[in-house]
């Protein structure tokens, strides 16, 4: 049941009164982070399963030009590419095709030959891949530089050295999670990209969430930014040539570009349980998988050093997906436990707090926060908007 502080806001966005509904205090913390030059602008959303209760732009997409952020800025999202990888996994799941717990030898059998440290046969995981405890080696180099297809670099995953034996302990490692997308592949017969299109993108219809941006969206396309650290004014910085080029592989670890509409969408149907605008995407018993713990007692995240505040423990993660154990203070002070989500290496996040059923969805696009999880713009995002809420 909807707490009344909720049901009383829908109740005003469903009268018609607010056509763009947003939360007093979020547009004034997104200023204040603006004039401190932490982002040059920022769009943030709001979203129940079924309602958004916030939407709005702060500052400019690109200062130079004065280019203000619209709803259809387009962001390159970075590793909020991850969770979007686990459910496509999980809806193969769905449809009895494999199993997270399945090797991935069986999918790609040139793993079956990898070898620990030790020595020892390696027998990898689709759960291992995606939750960073693979100890896979990560994809370096020219012959990684120079695949087009993800197909072409399974040899170059192999030749790399395995960090440690699987499961032994938790580093973030893109590798795994592009061989995820190489088993989306090999299940479905259809490349990455185009699976993700025509089975999550279209249904959801998120429209501007691509690996290969047009001409058109390029326009639309967010300037990135980073603080110098001299006079702390921020100056634009190219965009990163790995990702975005149809030369590229369409890479599951962080490839994609969106629009903060078009990802609210996504985690509407996480918060479905499944299901958006009546078509069921994955299974409910799906989303619970995806969201659920699977690293044990291992301590994870981005919140690991003394300068995060020795956090590993607060968090494990899921099929893609970070998950908040337990809430601690700061950013995470207004999340339920349970909650979960990604953050991308340019700042953008998104977390779904099912105990409220609420997701909060901030994108800006700053390439050098010190740790972009753990961002002052995040924390003042989810508690103008927290403290909103609860009014």
């Amino acid at each position: 049941m909807k707490p009344p502080h909720l049901l009383l806001f829908l109740a005003f966005v469903s009268s018609g009164l607010a056509a763009t509904p947003q939360f007093p205090g979020v547009g004034a913390a997104m200023q204040e982070m603006i004039a401190k030059n932490e982002i040059a602008g920022a769009v943030t959303v709001v979203v129940t399963k079924d309602r958004t209760l916030h939407r709005e732009n702060s500052g400019y997409a690109d200062v130079a030009t004065k280019r203000a952020m619209t709803p259809d800025t387009l962001f390159w999202i970075a590793s909020m590419t991850k969770p979007i990888t686990g459910v496509a996994i999980m809806m193969l799941q769905d449809e009895g095709k494999l199993h997270v717990t399945d090797p991935v030898a069986k999918f790609i059998p040139e793993f079956a030959g990898l070898k620990t440290p030790s020595g020892e046969e390696a027998n990898l995981t689709i759960t291992q891949i995606l939750t960073h405890t693979s100890g896979l080696g990560e994809a370096t180099g020219p012959a990684a530089h120079a695949a087009t297809t993800l197909a072409e670099l399974v040899p170059v995953w192999l030749a790399a050295k395995m960090q440690y034996a699987p499961g032994e302990k938790w580093k973030y490692t893109q590798s795994g999670i592009n061989v995820a997308g190489r088993i989306v592949e090999v299940v479905s017969g259809m490349s990455f990209d185009a699976f993700l299109q025509k089975r999550l993108f279209e249904p959801l219809r998120m429209q501007n969430t691509t690996f290969y941006p047009t001409a058109a969206q390029r326009a639309r396309l967010v300037t990135a930014y980073a603080k110098n650290k001299e006079t702390g004014a921020l100056e634009p910085v190219p965009p990163r040539a790995e990702f975005g080029g149809r030369d590229r592989p369409p890479q599951g670890n962080g490839g994609l570009f969106s629009t903060a509409q078009d990802y609210a969408r996504f985690c509407q149907m996480l918060l479905g349980g499944g299901s958006f605008g009546g078509q069921r995407i994955l299974s409910a018993e799906a989303v619970k998988v995806l969201s659920a713990v699977h690293t044990g007692e291992l301590p994870t995240g981005f919140f690991q050093t003394s300068t995060f505040g020795q956090r590993g423990k607060n968090y494990g993660w899921g099929i893609g997906t970070c998950v908040l154990r337990s809430p601690h203070e700061g950013l995470a002070a207004m999340l339920s436990p349970g909650t979960f989500g990604h953050g991308g290496a340019w700042g953008t996040q998104a977390w779904i707090d099912p105990v409220k059923g609420v997701a909060y969805v901030l994108m800006v696009q700053r390439s050098n926060f010190p740790n972009s999880d753990a961002s002052e713009v995040r924390r003042s995002f989810q508690h103008a908007a927290a403290a909103a809420l609860a009014k």
